[in-house]
């Protein structure tokens, strides 16, 4: 069965690896953008000035925003992960390739669980938007402290990572 996929994929491997790097390249970028030029300098001066009322609604609105550009990311991680498998496949690879294999590690040991939990902060049972307005502020500020430390561990990890992925996938330096 793999073979018949893979004998009927492989004219098309240029074509799904444009769509797999393109998707890569705006799982990357779209939140690291987002994180490094509007986000984090509004959290920056929120923990510098916690109490202060001009920044917290700032900072809400931020985050609000933050959680619909991700929208973006969170379309473009799942084209990665359905046309990674029909490149692996296409293309013949198979285990034992060191810079595949070092970048499989790295999206399933590391990217796959930080989209996981970013899906579920950023629109299922994380939602900020949904919580305020529930007017569970107490539940609201847990959420918005417990995303801002998970986007303090993550999003340097995602940018340093995504770009040791890409680089893996086109020099293929190992």
């Amino acid at each position: 069965m793999l073979e018949y996929i893979g004998t009927t994929l492989a004219p098309y491997y240029l074509y799904i690896k444009f769509v797999h790097v393109t998707a890569a390249l705006g799982w990357i970028w779209s939140a690291s953008t987002a994180y490094a030029y509007y986000l984090l300098p509004i959290m920056k001066a929120w923990r510098r000035n916690p109490h202060d009322a001009e920044i917290i609604p700032v900072r809400d609105w931020a985050m609000e925003r933050f959680d619909e550009v991700v929208i973006y990311e969170h379309v473009f991680f799942p084209i990665v992960l359905v046309t990674g498998p029909m490149m692996y496949i296409a293309g013949g690879w198979n285990a034992g390739v060191a810079w595949l294999d070092l970048k499989l590690l790295i999206v399933i040991g590391l990217f796959i669980p930080i989209e996981i939990t970013d899906y579920y902060m950023s629109h299922f049972g994380g939602n900020k938007r949904r919580i305020k307005a529930s007017g569970d502020m107490v539940r609201f500020e847990r959420a918005m402290h417990r995303h801002w430390w998970f986007f303090l561990i993550t999003s340097p990890a995602v940018m340093v990572y995504g770009l040791l992925i890409v680089l893996l996938a086109i020099a293929k330096p190992i």
